[in-house]
């Protein structure tokens, strides 16, 4: 399923680079979404508000103050669900996605691939 990580970041240290690389290790498109250009296991980083389509699962690695410029963007992908990653969880944001229909989850992507719970 074709998953995009807002908050994409080069520093192996950071949580959302260990989400692409694990995505990617069990076999999931992944589009990476940064501020900047980067790149992580020859994955370019979008930026800006790039025209996307087929996008399932959106994971969030940016923080609720952040957060509000996407939040047209995010609805007008029509992704399944977004995961709110432990310290992004924005209560706005989940309502308003809520009531178009997209789910909203409470959790860490890494311990959920590892669960089989993506």
């Amino acid at each position: 399923m074709r998953t995009l990580v807002i908050g994409a970041s080069e520093k192996k240290e950071r949580y959302s680079n260990k989400a692409i690389r694990k995505l990617l290790r069990y076999g999931h498109e992944v589009v990476p979404l940064a501020l900047r250009a980067g790149e992580v296991k020859s994955l370019h980083f979008e930026t800006g508000f790039p025209d996307l389509s087929d996008i399932h699962t959106i994971t969030l690695y940016i923080g609720p103050q952040r957060q509000k410029p996407y939040y047209d963007y995010i609805i007008g992908l029509h992704p399944k669900r977004i995961i709110f990653n432990p310290g992004t969880e924005n209560r706005e944001l989940m309502e308003l996605v809520s009531e178009k229909g997209i789910e909203t989850i409470s959790n860490c992507t890494l311990v959920m691939l590892d669960t089989g719970l993506f």
